[in-house]
């Protein structure tokens, strides 16, 4: 897509948020444009699903608009110059209009089978109830410590790049004078991933990210080491990210509570001191020592869980997946993905948990078998599944298999086999993991590692992912549907008639 393409996109996404005057922050991930709004209610949420190089609409902590890998970067950086800039010419932003936005398709006439607008208006229903029952203190506070990886993401699917070509060489015995120079690169990063957590925290939670970024840099600071804790010296590093988190969210609470006490006249001086200074010997004589045996206590159950429960753990992790996903406890993995990447230089979690996406694509496969004579459908399906195989799920979960309800079970169970195939073939003694978090899908391929080599890591994740496309497809086409369903959305099936108008008509009312 070229530069003009991508600042059209973000011209046409602009005014269907409300304007520049709507959007107090811009970030995105690996494959969303994530906006904080001040006014959700000025979200044209079907005009934004309409548009050419938008690929799903997520509401969640922030509006989160899927647009795809590579593409994401290049319509942030314009969308942030929009909103940070003039109004271009041309563009209305008082009332939600923009030019050249094409209109919405329209829904199913009368008497005609159930289309795609239909099962996206029942997606968005779902997701709306699933956000009121997930606003909960507690999945609040993990969606918020997900915000802190998310930024972090692009250098951590980097330096796994990097790492792999540097692994690569080595194992080659090609070009030893460049690995050295690869291994400082993706190295670099890794050794101060504490900062940037305690940075991104603070930031996250209110507080100063530079105090925050202070604190956590006492963690991987060389002189921990002559600083003794219950008998025992510290080693750099020691509590990783878990204790950053904590270092961060404790100086964010020091920071409030001094300035509240602190006069005006010495809060410059006597604030960031308190706040660097209590934090900072608590992190040194408690947290460090207690994120630590935290840490290593997730690495160990991680890796006896995956040695030990094969199969049966590969079938769970991989099958329940989707459903944490609806759940918005997926996000509490995030923190445990990265302590084993800093642990063991990967997680072995992330390529069971990716065959969930695996299942989903056969799932969306056998639905567009099945439903031959619903266009609407179909159409939906063609243009998710690319993003589908790249591991951008919320397209064919939200517009197709949840709406469904049966094929979003079919859909796990896909999942659940892949899973219990890679688990099985680690318990072996052929585990794969992936050095970076984000990418799932063919995009993992590039960030995979394995106890036997990228090789035969790569082919055991491929062999996970062919079960779940197959498991996916197979208990689709021939459980994911009853004769009613079938009835009742596909346009050429035998019996069409009065129930299929009643069915439309219960999509229309979750309107």
């Amino acid at each position: 897509m070229p530069d003009d393409e991508h600042r059209a996109t973000a011209e046409a996404i602009l005014p269907l948020v409300g304007g520049p005057a709507n959007v107090h922050s811009v970030a995105h991930c690996m494959t969303r444009l994530r906006l904080g709004l001040h006014d959700r209610s000025r979200v044209d949420e079907a005009r934004l699903r309409a548009l050419p190089a938008v690929l799903g609409v997520v509401d969640d902590d922030t509006c989160q608009i899927v647009l795809g890998p590579g593409v994401v970067t290049r319509v942030t950086a314009a969308f942030r110059a929009l909103v940070d800039g003039p109004p271009e010419p041309g563009v209305r932003q008082d009332d939600g209009a923009a030019r050249e936005i094409p209109a919405a398709r329209p829904g199913p006439a009368a008497g005609a089978a159930v289309g795609a607008e239909d099962l996206a208006r029942r997606g968005a229903a779902i997701k709306a109830q699933a956000r009121a029952r997930n606003a909960t203190p507690v999945k609040l506070v993990l969606r918020r410590i997900a915000n802190v990886f998310v930024p972090l993401i692009p250098a951590l699917v980097g330096c796994g790049i990097v790492a792999g070509l540097g692994g690569a060489l080595t194992n080659l015995g090609r070009a030893p004078g460049l690995v050295p120079a690869l291994t400082a690169i993706s190295a670099g990063f890794m050794s101060l991933l504490a900062v940037f957590v305690g940075y991104n925290t603070a930031k996250e939670f209110g507080g100063t990210p530079v105090l925050g970024a202070a604190v956590a840099s006492v963690i991987v600071y060389a002189g921990v080491a002559k600083v003794e804790v219950f008998g025992h010296h510290l080693a750099p590093g020691q509590g990783g990210v878990i204790g950053a988190l904590a270092a961060a969210l404790l100086a964010v609470q020091v920071e409030r509570w001094t300035r509240r006490v602190m006069p005006d006249a010495l809060d410059v001086l006597l604030t960031p001191t308190v706040t660097v200074l209590v934090t900072g010997l608590v992190t040194l004589y408690g947290l460090m020592f207690l994120a630590g045996e935290a840490a290593t206590a997730i690495g160990e159950f991680a890796t006896w869980l995956l040695s030990h429960g094969g199969a049966l753990a590969g079938l769970v992790l991989g099958g329940l997946f989707l459903p944490l996903v609806m759940l918005g406890l997926h996000q509490a993995l995030i923190p445990i993905h990265t302590t084993l990447i800093q642990q063991q230089g990967s997680t072995a979690l992330l390529p069971i948990l990716a065959m969930a996406g695996a299942g989903q694509v056969g799932c969306a496969v056998a639905v567009y078998l099945r439903l031959r004579g619903n266009a609407s459908i179909r159409a939906t399906i063609r243009s998710a599944l690319p993003a589908g195989f790249l591991g951008i799920g919320e397209p064919l979960i939200y517009g197709v298999s949840l709406p469904l309800g049966r094929p979003f079970v079919t859909a796990c169970l896909g999942g659940a086999c892949g899973g219990a195939v890679v688990g099985l073939l680690g318990q072996l003694g052929a585990t794969v993991g992936s050095t970076a978090i984000g990418p799932s899908g063919w995009a993992l391929f590039p960030l995979l590692t394995g106890s036997r080599g990228f090789a035969v890591g790569a082919a055991v994740y491929a062999a996970g992912l062919a079960t779940g496309y197959t498991t996916g497809l197979l208990a689709t086409y021939w459980f994911g549907f009853t004769r009613e369903m079938l009835d009742e959305l596909d346009a050429t099936a035998p019996g069409r008639g009065p129930a299929a108008d009643s069915y439309s008509s219960s999509f229309r009312s979750v309107e």
